[in-house]
């Protein structure tokens, strides 16, 4: 028996070497998927930095930080739809609607001359409407969804193309300017020596942190995207808690919408096109899984950020707008190629 001891004691220290070399490889390439989103913002700013001397300036750093204002205030709503196993394509013409309505209710309200009526509307009324319809057309996205078990893609896909039409309706095709310094202040704006928006971004990542982290809510948006089967079992309304997602979605394109009238100081028809390909992106680069159940805000801001610095480099770089398409599509290829070999390791 003693022999036989002997030799079970012999392997095991033989293999106990090979298990702390398995178990280190394992929690590198852990390491390595936690930081990939910091890791790549590095390489890219290190690569456009060496390429444009513009590109390090407080100016231009301003300058991206304002323009991924807008992003993350989508892209964070479009997480909360992710992270259900959702997608959401209309926030882009939810945006340019929201922002649209907005203009005309603050400078030419509503009037009724049938009825000899005139509606005006001060700047806290015409930004409460301006997001009232974003969540409208957010919550109209979820009834239909859940409802009719139309799939996302196609259910937003629709409103994308309705909400388009009816900015279109609503402006006539041309520009509503004009909007006054109260109103620019919103896109254009410095409080404490950081522009309105960038706070307006900052308030709004935090309290969706807190919602995905620390509420109730928070803890059925992952349930559902982890095992939606389960989730409607353990009792969970899976109904109300998908409208409420797409609802709050809806909702934060509007004050994107917001953000960018304001900068503009004109809402523009064509406004939002393509920004919920950016919004995806964000999502995707930022580590939240197309598949559901997992994913962060947090990593959604980084990914944001990643756009934000891509975008503007290739701008200073003078790259055509058309291989800026063709750059942000293989990139947002590569993440979900990345993505999906996470989720094969796990």
């Amino acid at each position: 028996m003693s022999p036989k001891v002997f030799v079970k004691e012999e392997k095991a220290q033989v293999q106990t070497p090979s298990l702390k070399a398995s178990a280190l490889s394992s929690s590198y390439s852990q390491y390595l998927v936690k930081f990939q989103s910091l890791i790549a913002l590095f390489i890219l700013c290190l690569i456009i930095s060496l390429l444009s001397d513009k590109f390090l300036t407080v100016a231009n750093g301003w300058n991206v930080m304002r323009q991924i204002s807008v992003n993350i205030c989508i892209s964070v709503g479009m997480t909360l739809v992710v992270l259900t196993a959702g997608i959401d394509l209309s926030v882009g013409s939810v945006l340019a609607l929201c922002g649209a309505i907005t203009a005309g209710l603050l400078k030419f309200g509503i009037e009724l001359p049938s009825q000899d009526l005139f509606i005006g509307f001060t700047l806290l009324g015409a930004v409460m409407a301006g997001m009232l319809t974003g969540t409208l057309l957010g919550t109209f996205n979820g009834w239909t969804i859940t409802r009719f078990k139309v799939p996302p893609f196609v259910a937003t896909l629709a409103v994308l193309t309705i909400a388009r039409g009816l900015t279109m309706l609503y402006t006539k095709g041309f520009p509503i300017s004009g909007l006054g310094a109260d109103f620019a202040y919103i896109g254009t704006g410095w409080l404490l020596g950081i522009p309105v928006p960038v706070w307006i971004s900052g308030v709004i990542v935090v309290m969706a942190v807190i919602l995905t982290n620390k509420t109730r809510l928070g803890r059925y948006i992952y349930a559902i995207g982890g095992n939606e089967s389960a989730a409607r079992l353990s009792g969970i309304n899976i109904n109300k808690v998908k409208t409420t997602v797409y609802a709050i979605a809806g909702g934060l394109a509007a004050i994107g919408g917001i953000i960018v009238t304001s900068r503009l100081d004109s809402a523009q028809p064509n406004a939002g096109i393509s920004y919920e390909l950016d919004a995806i992106a964000a999502v995707v680069i930022g580590g939240t899984s197309l598949s559901g159940g997992r994913g962060s805000i947090l990593g959604t801001v980084q990914g944001a950020i990643i756009i934000g610095v891509l975008n503007n480099g290739l701008v200073l770089l003078n790259v055509s707008p058309f291989w800026q398409q063709v750059v942000k599509g293989l990139v947002i290829l590569l993440a979900v190629i990345i993505d999906k070999a996470n989720s094969k390791s796990e």
